[in-house]
């Protein structure tokens, strides 16, 4: 990735901290490669958007700087994010939320909308940490090196690898959607 994206700051693993997602300054791309939840209504929590979120570093220590290492939709909705282009949220089920009549559906595409962000790219299921490592790596291929719109460069890294044997079960690559400008990144 770091060859697609010379420029890009790369923080992984005890670096990938909730801390450093609620500092961000507006960058033009956050990618999210983490896990990604969405519970169903349990009685308990209530709101949808405390029900879904990312764990980030230090989330089972509940340890992670002074947050717990869950960054919720809730808290996702809070963040300025203008300016920002695209959210890749590179885990399970990040585009699963729950559906309120005449709202839509409340989860992190919401909030991360909510917090400024033009588009998204998401999933709707648990994916395969391989196949989506392959998808993610044609994806940013396609959006910065062939200068593709963010939709049509999903599009052509799923027909990749619907073009392979090994990938061509929609479960390796139909799981992720865009959402919101389809249009190339600025």
């Amino acid at each position: 990735m770091q060859s697609i994206l010379p420029k890009a700051i790369v923080f992984t693993e005890a670096n990938a901290t909730e801390n450093l997602i609620k500092t961000s300054q507006s960058p033009r791309i956050l990618h999210l490669a983490t896990h990604g939840f969405f519970l169903p209504s349990q009685g308990k929590i209530k709101n949808p958007l405390l029900r879904s979120g990312l764990v980030l570093a230090g989330a089972n220590l509940y340890d992670s700087g002074d947050e717990d290492g869950i960054l919720t939709a809730l808290e996702a909705s809070g963040l300025d994010l203008r300016g920002t282009q695209l959210v890749v949220m590179s885990a399970c089920e990040t585009g699963l939320g729950e559906v309120t009549d005449g709202e839509g559906v409340y989860g992190l595409r919401r909030a991360f909308t909510l917090a400024g962000v033009e588009s998204q790219v998401m999933s709707l299921w648990s994916v395969s940490d391989d196949a989506t490592q392959a998808l993610m790596g044609q994806f940013y291929g396609h959006l910065v090196q062939d200068h593709q719109g963010r939709s049509e460069a999903l599009r052509q890294a799923q027909l990749t690898l619907l073009a392979n044997p090994q990938t061509a079960n929609p479960y390796y690559w139909a799981a992720f959607i865009p959402s919101g400008n389809w249009q190339k990144i600025r």
